[in-house]
């Protein structure tokens, strides 16, 4: 009992540091290009959205008050407050698989993830949400199906199971595979609950809970799937190794190093039978998690991925790790072993690293390529500067005003959902000014919705256009053919530690001659 009250006390000091820290790291950096753009899920909500279902825009609008409260801060504290949750679910994970201690190295691994800790505990990316209903669907898995489904709550176990993980999908597609998970465990290893109605009104009860995506790609002829299907389609492809190896690194990297390799440590002792856990979690486990993780690896051998697609199911593996760790302390007395306090220095590493260069710019990058006199392959300025040009922006809006130069209804316009999402966020929507996207479907992604909630181009609008030497797109050849003229560009200049780092470029397109053609020709 003693024991017990300990770990809890030290877990609910690591929960109330992690978050601390996280919450200061929320509110002192600007948003990235993805969480500006899913922003725009809170501000024009919808059933679904062209990227992903609609989960990660209701987190914002419920933990912002309805973007009553729009800064970083309040935008990203959904990831904050859902970090602190989720360790405290991986600890149950741990605890209802083996024991106490198991929880709480649980826990610890998992703060010690770079995905936990700072892709899906301070980044608000759809990710956030999916890793909450993930874990606790985890939990609830781990209660259900390895029992037999005539015993007592069996059915109301499996039923709570199935409406998790239909907010895990309403968060992210990938989750389906928690239900591949789950059926690979029974048909192999538990066939009576084919026999059971809980395991079909469970599945009922997730495609229920997952129709909003459904009824919304319905409208628009499937075209979420269609986009999300075209980026791991496989056929005429050749297999391309540095895709491979890529992908490799980042889930290296993403989940810790030492994280990394004590998961595949523990793999092996599973291979080998040495892992002294029921037998049933440590199945449970794998089905659940090995599937995503080669589905994605077998997708990166032909196609470009991105490795926190599979961060869920390594996250998983974590509480394997911490059973195996927990048998190798077999001692009563609890003490941190050695490789958690490594994994911890690993992640602090990276954090300062990471911090230092986005506020400071500490490391001065060489032969890097140049735009504009500017070195531009610097990716900590992707969550630099913007605040800079809103600032600056607003006071040439004014001047231009006054003058006449420009209409008093003018817009922004873009040619991408990023760097125009950043734009809308800190430059136009701060003046109250509304911004529309000119091009593709594939190129502006929501903005092709916000178009028409925006009321639609008219003949006669001026606008204005923004672009940085980070990520430089020119408006001639594309945007200026919709105008009667471009004027010469306004230069701001974006500074770190007072040396320019980056140049934003702001033109004033006057006179909207030709309507772009409203690219969502599904209704």
């Amino acid at each position: 009992m003693h024991e017990q009250k300990k770990i809890r006390k030290y877990l609910i000091l690591l929960i109330a540091i992690s978050t601390l820290i996280r919450a200061f790291i929320a509110a002192t950096i600007e948003l990235g290009n993805d969480e500006v753009y899913y922003r725009l899920y809170a501000l024009f909500p919808d059933w679904s959205h062209f990227d992903h279902p609609l989960m990660v825009g209701l987190t914002i609008q419920f933990f912002s008050f309805d973007l009553l409260f729009d800064s970083e801060f309040f935008l990203r504290l959904g990831s904050i407050i859902f970090g602190a949750v989720n360790t405290w679910i991986i600890y149950q994970i741990g605890r209802a698989i083996k024991n106490e201690r198991t929880g709480f190295y649980a826990a610890l691994l998992y703060t010690a993830s770079l995905y936990a800790f700072i892709i899906t505990g301070v980044f608000i990316l759809p990710d956030t949400p999916q890793n909450f209903f993930w874990l606790l669907s985890i939990l609830f898995m781990i209660k259900a199906i390895p029992m037999c489904p005539n015993l007592p709550m069996s059915g109301l176990r499996m039923l709570r199971m199935g409406l998790v993980i239909g907010l895990a999908i309403l968060s992210k597609y990938t989750s389906v595979f928690l239900w591949v998970g789950v059926l690979l465990y029974i048909i192999i290893y538990n066939r009576d609950w084919l026999k059971n109605k809980w395991l079909y009104y469970s599945i009922a009860l997730t495609a229920i809970i997952s129709l909003p995506v459904l009824i919304w790609n319905l409208q628009y002829d499937f075209i979420s799937f269609t986009f999300h299907g075209e980026r791991v389609e496989m056929s005429g492809y050749n297999i391309n190794l540095d895709y491979f190896l890529t992908e490799l690194l980042g889930e290296f990297l993403y989940n810790n190093p030492v994280n990394f390799i004590l998961i595949l440590l523990t793999l092996v002792v599973i291979a080998r039978k040495n892992l002294q856990l029921t037998r049933a979690y440590t199945r449970t486990i794998l089905m659940v998690s090995l599937p995503l993780i080669i589905t994605f690896l077998v997708f990166s051998l032909f196609r470009k991925t991105l490795p926190h697609w599979s961060a869920p199911a390594y996250t998983t593996l974590l509480v394997l790790v911490a059973a195996w760790i927990d048998q190798l302390k077999n001692k009563k007395t609890l003490r941190i072993p050695g490789v958690i306090f490594a994994s911890f220095s690993v992640l602090f590493i990276i954090i300062a690293l990471g911090y230092s260069q986005i506020k400071f710019g500490i490391i001065d990058f060489k032969h890097l390529h140049e735009k504009h006199g500017i070195k531009t392959d610097d990716p900590s300025l992707d969550m630099f500067g913007f605040d800079q040009v809103g600032e600056a922006f607003e006071q040439i809006v004014i001047q231009d005003q006054a003058s006449g130069l420009m209409s008093q209804e003018s817009i922004l316009v873009g040619n991408f959902w990023f760097p125009l999402a950043n734009f809308d966020y800190y430059a136009s929507s701060p003046i109250g000014m509304k911004s529309y996207g000119i091009g593709r479907l594939d190129q502006i992604h929501k903005y092709a919705w916000i178009n028409r909630e925006n009321g639609g181009f008219k003949k006669g609008m001026d606008a204005y256009y923004l672009t940085t030497t980070r990520d430089y797109r020119s408006p001639y050849g594309n945007i200026n053919s919709y105008f009667e003229e471009i004027l010469p560009a306004d230069t701001i200049l974006i500074k770190r530690n007072s040396r320019v780092v980056k140049k934003a470029f702001v033109y004033r397109l006057k006179n909207l001659q030709q309507i772009p053609d409203d690219v969502l020709m599904f209704d």
